[in-house]
């Protein structure tokens, strides 16, 4: 009977132990990730250019300017934040301040240069004179994920003649390798 009661003693003691123990878990538990609040549709700020240029013998001004659009599609980031999209114009002025070129440019313009995520969630962040190359303007373009580092290098062109091109920058310099498609934007965009 001593026996039994000892065995007893033991068994009841192996269950106290075994309950008093902690069980381990894997599992991780994490706070609850909060929705950013979001604001108003966030525009870049104005921006303008000015630059006098040598240009096949004669003086020459480009002016850059952008301006945010309400009027434009505007995109949305993956939290929902919207984001007001872009009107940059281009105008180059002779020397007697005479209209040489002048053409304004939205996203549209570039559409054969995006891709899908870019049509639908990138802005056009900017276009800047480069440099003039034989009878070319050079100028490099950007449709960009607003307030990232993400965007897509483009190089527009003007001619003497006035005709645009543009094409993707692949080389991340207005320079290219000469093989990219190029997009022939010499009609009028509707804007």
């Amino acid at each position: 009977m001593r026996k039994i009661q000892i065995l007893w003693l033991v068994v009841v003691a192996m269950m106290v132990m075994s309950c008093g123990q902690k069980k381990k878990s894997d599992d991780i538990i994490a706070p609850k990730a909060e929705q950013p609040k979001l604001q108003a549709p966030i525009k870049m700020q104005e921006y303008n250019q000015t630059t006098d240029i040598k240009w096949l013998d004669k003086n020459y001004q480009v002016e850059i300017r952008r301006v945010p659009d309400d009027s434009l599609k505007m995109v949305k980031d993956e939290t929902g934040q919207k984001f007001v999209d872009n009107r940059i114009s281009l105008r180059i002025l002779r020397a007697d301040g005479s209209v040489f070129f002048s053409r304004v440019f939205t996203k549209a313009a570039f559409d054969a240069c995006l891709d899908n995520d870019y049509r639908q969630t990138g802005i056009l962040e900017g276009l800047v004179y480069d440099k003039v190359e034989g009878t070319n303007l050079f100028f490099a373009a950007s449709v960009c994920h607003p307030q990232t580092d993400e965007y897509i290098p483009m190089v527009v062109s003007v001619s003497s003649l006035g005709e645009v091109g543009i094409r993707r920058d692949t080389d991340l310099d207005t320079y290219g390798d000469g093989n990219t498609p190029s997009v022939n934007a010499n009609e009028e965009e509707d804007i």
